[in-house]
Formats: C-alpha cells, structure tokens, sequence
C-alpha cells in the first residue's frame, strides 16, 4: 500500500563544511543561488537553495551545535561534505508520520520550522515546513530520508531563482554509492512502498513517486564505468555519490561549467573534488 502522504523527491541536501564558501563556488558553476537563509534556533543550521521545477538542491551549514543537527554533524566528521540526506514531498508532514508509525517504523517529528526570505522586490517573508524524519538508522546506502510539507510554496519557488545560465531544469536522478545495491534499493523500496528495478549494469533504480528524479543504487565502479573519465576522488564507497540534472542546453552549460567541466560520453559533469564532495551531470531529457 503506497504512502499516502509521500510523494517523490523533493531536494538533495548536500552539508557543507562553511556555508558562503560553498555557495559562491555553486555561483561559478553557472546556478542561480538564493539569499542565505538562517533557520529556526532548535535547527541550527543555515541554507542556500538552487531552485528547479518541481525539484531543488540545497546547500546546509551548521551555525550552532544542536541535539537536531547531531547526525548532520557527525556526517560532516566521518564523511566530509556531500548528499547527506535526500527529501520527499509530504502532502501532509503528521499524517505521513503516523503511516510509518503504522508500519511499524518511529518517526522523528513532526517538527516545525521557518526561515526569512528576502523576496525580489525587497520585502522580507517567511519560508515555513514541518518536516518528519524516517529512523535515523533507517539510511539506506548511508544516505538518511525525510519528507518536508511546504507550507508556503511561493517563498521558495520564486522565479527569478529557477533560470541558471548552466541551463539547469530538475533532478533526474540521485546516485547513492554502495557495494551492495540490490540489497539498499530493497531497503528504500520497504521504507517507501516502491519497487526496485535492476538495470543491465548491475545498477538498482526506484522510483521516488510521481514524475520526480529516481534513486539509483550502484558501486563505485559502476558510476565510474557510468561517467569514464571524470575523477571521483572525495567519493566514499558507501553513502550520496551523484545528482543527475536535466539541461535544456549542453553546450551552454559546458560554457558556464567553464574549467570545472569534464565530458563524459552525452554528459557533461562536475566531479565531486570541484562540488562540494557531490558529482554533478549534466545530460539532455
């Protein structure tokens, strides 16, 4: 039975070692990036979002040691910086926490937050979610899961933050790292009420819900067979390897990659040493 308030990915989050360095090297790579933002004091933790349609990436720093942000820190201690977690829309954050807790799993939340959002014209706004985590040892490939219910859309979808000069579009797939795909996919597909499909390369894929980006499970050596030629030096053999992201235009985003761009067969990619512990590629459709 699939989860009722859940549907797919939402955004990647990818932790950050020191917050402003992180999102002016996004800004060289060709995106668009938000005004910071500093969330509620319990999180203890501030952002960049780079906004896509129906889907974004987000930048997150710790600013100050919290119980909330534990886990996060201890990523950032044994992994470094890289996909930490990944988010689902919820279309209800309590009743989605109450269908784990029916199948038997202990949500973390509901918790409520906000952050101030200086809008293009100068006003200042709230940006507002309530969240709820699976069990943080629920991570499968190390990679942890929540849902976030946007309680006001347009204080972060906001247009004039969705055109990239590197043409960026939406995710289309996140690729998590780990000798033992089949068996992580099946893990999220329980977590998920979804089913994985193993693709010729040993590869596992499940679909996050919807018409949103799609896991894929795979080892090191497959994303290397995957994207020859772009170095994945920073890149665990478990945990958030990769994001793949729709172009509307390659050839502009190899001129706004600039000397970070690797071509790797039809994509054109970012290798983690150069995005912040994350590979990034670039392809068309």
């Amino acid at each position: 039975m699939a989860l009722r308030n859940v549907i797919g990915i939402d955004h990647a989050v990818v932790m950050v070692q020191d917050l402003d360095k992180a999102a002016e090297n996004y800004r060289q790579l060709g995106f668009t990036v938000s005004p910071r933002g500093t969330h509620s004091a319990h999180m203890g933790t501030g952002n960049y979002t780079i906004m896509f349609d129906p889907d974004y990436m987000e930048l997150l720093g710790v600013l100050a040691a919290t119980e909330h942000n534990a886990p996060a820190r201890a990523f950032l201690d044994k992994h470094g910086e890289g996909i930490e977690r990944i988010a689902f829309t919820a279309v209800d954050s309590a009743a989605g926490a109450e269908e784990i807790r029916a199948r038997g799993l202990t949500p973390i939340g509901p918790t409520d937050f906000e952050r101030p959002v200086t809008l293009p014209d100068g006003t200042v706004s709230a940006a507002k979610f309530r969240t709820f985590m699976w069990p943080t040892a629920e991570a499968p490939g190390g990679v942890r899961i929540f849902a976030c219910q946007h309680k006001t859309r347009e204080t972060v979808w906001i247009p004039e933050l969705m055109k990239h000069a590197n043409r960026a579009k939406r995710i289309k797939q996140t690729l998590i790292a780990t000798p033992e795909p089949a068996q992580e996919a099946a893990h999220l597909g329980r977590l998920i009420d979804r089913e994985p499909n193993a693709e010729s390369d040993g590869a596992v894929t499940v679909p996050s819900g919807g018409d949103r980006a799609d896991f894929v499970y795979l080892t090191l050596e497959q994303l290397g067979k995957r994207y020859p030629g772009v170095p994945l030096a920073g890149l665990s053999e478990r945990g958030g390897a990769a994001l793949v992201l729709v172009s509307g235009d390659l050839a502009a985003t190899e001129k706004a990659l600039g000397s970070a761009a690797v071509r790797s067969g039809s994509a054109v990619c970012v290798p983690p040493a150069k995005a912040n512990g994350t590979l990034l590629a670039f392809v068309t459709g």
